[in-house]
């Protein structure tokens, strides 16, 4: 029996980010599916690679909660939205669900500030870090659709960038793997 070292309060609000976190992971899931159905492999495999990613930190979370001796709650997940109906639409997507979700980390982290709780404070940081990357790369990706024209972005702009998003790297590091300097 572990003795508990989280707040009831931080133990529900890890719990709802947790849950946040395995519901992005089903949102990249639900559009690296849209960009497969729609011919777009690269694009395709780049969201298939962010929602393990999100299931990684979905598993941060849990594995966290467990070691602090709290009750970690799995409970269903909300639907993703409906399907994008372009790449550019996609992403403007993707960009402001990364946006809702440094939103929901920093509530948290401003509530183990406020009761003082530096252990999960501290916790917290890899995944404000974390948000600082995955805005950037989403704010990057968007800006590369809207320099080719956006909505309006023509078959070989958007050929490019499928081809551009296949070539990064795969690599997807497991969440017990995951540190402040190698997330």
């Amino acid at each position: 029996m572990k003795t508990n070292r989280l707040s009831n309060n931080l133990t529900t609000a890890l719990n709802e980010q947790m849950t946040k976190e395995a519901h992005a992971s089903q949102i990249y899931l639900s559009y690296a599916a849209w960009a497969d159905n729609n011919g777009f492999s690269g694009i395709a495999n780049f969201l298939f690679r962010h929602a393990a990613e999100e299931r990684n930190h979905m598993m941060k979370i849990l594995e966290y909660i467990l070691n602090r001796g709290a009750k970690a709650t799995v409970t269903a997940i909300p639907a993703p939205a409906t399907d994008p109906v372009s790449v550019n639409n996609c992403f403007e997507k993707v960009f402001e669900h990364e946006v809702d979700n440094t939103k929901s980390i920093y509530k948290v982290v401003k509530m183990a500030l406020d009761e003082e709780d530096w252990a999960t404070w501290n916790f917290l940081q890899w995944f404000v870090k974390e948000q600082i990357e995955e805005e950037n790369l989403a704010s990057i990706l968007l800006d590369k659709i809207k320099i080719v024209g956006g909505e309006k972005a023509n078959g070989d702009a958007l050929y490019l960038l499928d081809k551009d998003l296949e070539k990064r790297s795969g690599e997807v590091s497991m969440a017990q793997d995951a540190t402040t300097t190698n997330p």
